[in-house]
């Protein structure tokens, strides 16, 4: 159990009373939870799974594998084939779940995890093939976590990003969104999409509602902590289509496919609950939860998403 507060007094009276319930007793600091790491030093909290990651390439034979700078080959075009050569299903749903809870601290494997993910009911052997190559990954980063910073403010901003009809078996597109509170990551995600596109703008615009409700929970739950947002919450996109139609309500032959999306994201943004300030492709970090990207963009959105490696040798 985490007990978290910023009042120590009743912090202890929790303690004790628990205590007087429960055979328990106080650990100390967090170091160490449900296979999560937290490690503490001047510049702030840094989580990560190291350990879980090693035990996981032990327990499988790969901690002398040949590492790999990214989990994913670009434009690959995994899928469901007719040809396809079977592999072990239950180790592959055993891998791809453990791999589903590393995800937890790693959003730089979110989007390959979503991938093999797909195919937990029949995969292949290219499907095992892209789980190794996770884990190959995993074995030149396990150190790599998310560090906790002062910024100073408590702002709350995301990013939102889609590639359209990227499934090679349906041609759903897939999206994503990064949320920061404080300047510091807090959630993702990386999600195909439940309906086929038949647009970018429109691929965009799905995702932009996941992005919203991402940041109307934080809002809540920010308000309950007693400090919620002040001022509108910004959402950056990539896409000038998608951010036009947040703000015109009489696009009809663009957006009568996402009816229900455009209300909903009309009604925030004439709340001034969220805005959708644009920015250009260079720059939008959600382009990593949605598709395999270069290693130099990849490692470089890594490093804006606040991810390091404290074990690494300086």
């Amino acid at each position: 159990m985490i007990v978290t507060g910023d009042d120590q007094a009743e912090i202890q009276s929790l303690q004790k009373y628990l205590e007087s319930e429960f055979e328990m007793k106080s650990l100390g600091d967090l170091k160490y939870f449900l296979g999560i790491e937290v490690a503490r030093s001047k510049h702030g909290i840094f989580l990560s799974q190291r350990k879980c990651v090693l035990d996981l390439l032990a327990e499988i034979g790969m901690l002398d594998c040949k590492p790999i700078d990214t989990p994913s080959e670009q434009n690959h075009k995994l899928g469901l084939y007719p040809d396809q050569v079977p592999t072990d299903k239950e180790r592959y749903q055993r891998l791809v779940g453990k791999l589903i809870y590393l995800a937890h601290t790693r959003p730089d494997i979110a989007y390959a995890v979503s991938v093999v993910s797909q195919f937990m009911h029949s995969p292949s052997e290219d499907h095992m093939g892209a789980v190794t190559r996770i884990l190959r990954y995993l074995k030149v980063t396990h150190g790599k976590g998310l560090m906790f910073s002062k910024y100073g403010h408590t702002n709350v901003e995301g990013y939102t990003d889609a590639d359209w009809a990227g499934s090679a078996t349906d041609r759903r597109s897939t999206s994503g969104y990064f949320t920061f509170v404080g300047g510091n990551l807090v959630t993702w995600r990386s999600k195909k999409q439940k309906v086929v596109s038949q647009s970018s703008a429109e691929a965009e615009y799905h995702g932009m509602t996941h992005g919203v409700c991402e940041l109307l929970w934080l809002r809540r739950l920010l308000r309950d902590l007693g400090f919620g947002p002040k001022k509108p919450m910004d959402l950056y996109c990539d896409n000038k289509a998608a951010i036009a139609i947040a703000h015109n309500p009489v696009q009809h032959d663009r957006t009568k496919h996402v009816e229900v999306d455009r209300n909903f994201i009309k009604e925030k943004v004439d709340a001034e609950i969220v805005s959708f300030p644009f920015i250009s492709s260079e720059y939008q970090l959600a382009d990593v939860l949605t598709k395999a990207v270069s290693t130099s963009i990849f490692h470089n959105s890594l490093d804006k998403l606040g991810m390091r490696d404290v074990f690494a040798l300086t």
